[in-house]
């Protein structure tokens, strides 16, 4: 009988193939197989996989989303086990960003005698389909391509520029998230325009006073980034709604269609405000689409509501993105008066080419993506909800979205 390495690498090719016969059939060779070993062949191999892919530009955080993106739910929890097998055996200092993203998976590791039995135990499976999950999540473990290496990975750090994470506790963000949590959860429209217009406001007042700090710093920080996902449905106009906050907050973002997220470059106030800002307006514009749509089939008894959806979020990030530039630079107005000096605009411009120069050498090969408008009805309604959500009116223009080739 072929060894466990063997039974192993065969049922994988299997599981790639189209051949749904021998792929039942190599499953069925490591059911027979030596227990013990193949188990340990598995891990063995998961372990190598998920090592990999951090010098790759993926993160525990990301792999987690490709996985529960492509992957059934009880295969999705065992990369997450093998992000955290993979953990227990590295070696000597790992970046706390890094710890800090295993811990938010909730994945822990005991011990690598008897794992899948034990793992199938609690997932409730019995040991052909834990077998069967962890070849797919092999599959998808080793097939994954290179992307934009954001942070550091684990034994990389002394090499690498100092690139700081975004900003995730203070006092200033916590007085954001409690205004946008009230924008999110009131139903009356002028009220959560002056919630998200104080919070928007804040976030440009702290990243103009971390700018000129930085500028004085004698190691000032490099960009940085963040991925958001944009998961089905309307992953487009989700991508949009981001590439418009970010614009907004000196920030540049790039869709990745087929991984399901979108990178945000930029420094880490204005990382951590793109995240916090999307994250609200999503909320606010996602119940103001269904409001809508119940308000059209209630008038036409219609539906149809994909065109209408799509043209409702586009137009709402469209109008979104005007206002808060708007917001953003009457804020650096009022700071250029208060400070009677001429350093802010320069430092402010220093930044933003900093951040497009990283995105150049990231993405060198972007491409733009026109929007398409299929429905008048949800494009109006898309941006009157959008004046209500933020700021003063203005006119929407159609964009593109920025996109990996």
């Amino acid at each position: 009988m072929p060894d466990a390495d063997n039974l192993v690498a065969a049922a994988l090719v299997a599981a790639r193939g189209t051949d749904v016969r021998e792929a039942e059939r190599a499953l069925d060779r490591l059911v027979v197989g030596d227990g013990p070993a193949v188990d340990a062949a598995l891990l063995a191999r998961l372990r190598r996989g998920v090592g990999r892919l951090w010098p790759r530009g993926w993160q525990p955080v990301d792999l987690d989303r490709i996985a529960a993106r492509r992957l059934d739910p009880n295969a999705a929890r065992l990369v997450r086990a093998a992000v955290a097998a993979q953990r227990a055996g590295l070696p000597g200092a790992v970046p706390q960003w890094f710890d800090e993203q295993v811990a938010e998976l909730d994945a822990g590791w005991d011990t690598e005698v008897d794992w899948l039995n034990r793992w199938a135990a609690r997932a409730g499976v019995d040991r052909i389909t834990a077998l069967r999950d962890a070849v797919d999540a092999l599959g998808l473990v080793e097939g994954l391509p290179p992307i934009a290496l954001l942070r550091p990975p684990p034994g990389r750090a002394a090499a690498t520029p100092r690139v700081s994470a975004p900003v995730s506790g203070s006092r200033m963000l916590d007085r954001v998230r409690a205004l946008l949590a009230k924008a999110e959860s009131t139903t009356f429209p002028a009220e959560a325009e002056a919630l998200t217009g104080k919070a928007q406001e804040l976030m440009a007042r702290h990243s103009i006073d971390a700018a000129l700090l930085d500028a004085t710093a004698e190691r000032p920080d490099q960009p940085g980034g963040i991925r958001l996902s944009t998961e089905a449905p309307y992953a487009a106009a989700k991508a949009l709604l981001v590439q418009e906050v970010a614009a907004a907050n000196r920030c540049e973002s790039v869709w990745s269609d087929d991984l399901g997220f979108a990178t945000v470059l930029g420094f880490p106030a204005d990382l951590a405000a793109v995240e916090l800002l999307h994250t609200s307006l999503l909320v606010q514009a996602t119940a103001a689409m269904l409001r809508g749509r119940g308000e059209r089939r209630t008038k036409t008894g219609s539906r149809r509501t994909k065109g209408y959806d799509e043209s409702f979020l586009n137009a709402f990030a469209l109008r979104i993105g005007e206002r808060l530039r708007a917001a953003t630079e009457s804020a650096n107005r009022e700071a250029v008066e208060e400070r009677g000096d001429g350093r802010l605009l320069p430092v402010l411009a220093a930044r933003s080419d900093a951040v497009r120069e990283r995105l150049d050498t990231l993405f060198p090969g972007v491409t733009r993506h026109r929007l398409q408008v299929r429905d008048a009805e949800g494009w109006s309604s898309g941006t009157s909800a959008a004046d209500r959500a933020s700021l003063d009116a203005g006119a929407p223009a159609r964009r593109a979205v920025r996109g990996r080739r």
